[in-house]
């Protein structure tokens, strides 16, 4: 018998996460109408109420009969149901040394809320018509000199439909972040660069992702929105934790159940940017 069979094998007692993704959309969304939802099917009705219409006022005539108000509603459903499922033999549990069920509860989180980053970021398909720079046809092309502007143009698209200053963003790709450093207009902060703090450009929180999508890794949609434009319900439906039947083994499964609403069209911007 050779002699490397009797080598032991040694467990290691640290667990070695893996890498993750920031992940920003879910901070982009309002989440008013969480607390209505009681499981997946459940939907929510969103009422929204019309201009009130400004008259001249005439002492001859008077006001006139009042205007009725006009309402729209909309509707959020709780469409989306992801789940985990994973299991810990009793000997690889008693023989690493650490507590892999913990470490497995933290990586199926992350990994729900990394799906739900991704489900919040393709809403960018809602912009309301000409709110737009580039398109998959002919996509704009930034560089060092160029991207600062852009996300400024976004900016001004905001400002043309009356989107309110405050809790406004854009999300960038990290090629897009780096261009964005290059510019001296960008970084003049030097907190920027010290802290690692992404920033702001026309009072727009600028947030870096490696969820926002594209299409082979080439052409981006960067949007750019105010925080009311969509909204977002979820909850934890289920976390249980059971002994296979089969199996020596602990294991936890859960369920969480999510959907989401664009209500504002007009308070989002996109601009299609190509990686050159």
């Amino acid at each position: 018998m050779a002699v490397t069979n009797f080598i032991p094998t040694i467990w290691s007692a640290r667990l070695n996460e893996s890498f993750k993704k920031n992940l920003v959309y879910g901070n982009i969304v309002n989440t008013d109408y969480e607390g209505l939802i009681a499981g997946q099917g459940s939907t929510v009705k969103i009422n929204s109420i019309g201009a009130v219409t400004i008259g001249t006022y005439d002492k001859a005539t008077g006001i006139g009969n009042p205007q009725e108000l006009d309402s729209a509603q909309k509707t959020l459903t709780i469409d989306q149901a992801k789940f985990y499922n994973f299991t810990v033999d009793d000997v690889d549990a008693a023989q690493a040394n650490v507590d892999l069920l913990s470490g497995g509860i933290v990586e199926a989180s992350y990994g729900l809320a990394n799906v739900v980053d991704q489900y919040i970021a393709g809403f960018y398909t809602e912009v309301k018509a000409g709110n737009t720079i580039g398109n998959d046809t002919t996509p704009i092309v930034p560089t060092s000199a160029t991207a600062y502007d852009l996300l400024v143009d976004l900016g001004v698209i905001l400002d043309e439909n009356d989107v309110p200053e405050g809790d406004r963003f854009v999300v960038v790709p990290a090629y897009f972040y780096g261009l964005l450093i290059k510019d001296p207009r960008y970084t003049k902060d030097a907190n920027v660069m010290r802290t690692g703090f992404v920033g702001s450009i026309d009072n727009m929180s600028v947030y870096k992702s490696n969820n926002v999508p594209n299409t082979a890794g080439v052409k981006y949609k960067i949007i750019a929105g105010h925080k009311s434009a969509i909204s977002f319900a979820g909850q934890v439906d289920s976390v249980e934790a059971y002994r296979p039947e089969k199996q020596f083994s602990d294991a936890i499964k859960g369920l969480q159940v999510f959907g989401a609403k664009c209500i504002k069209p007009e308070a989002i911007a996109v601009l299609t940017a190509n990686k050159s």
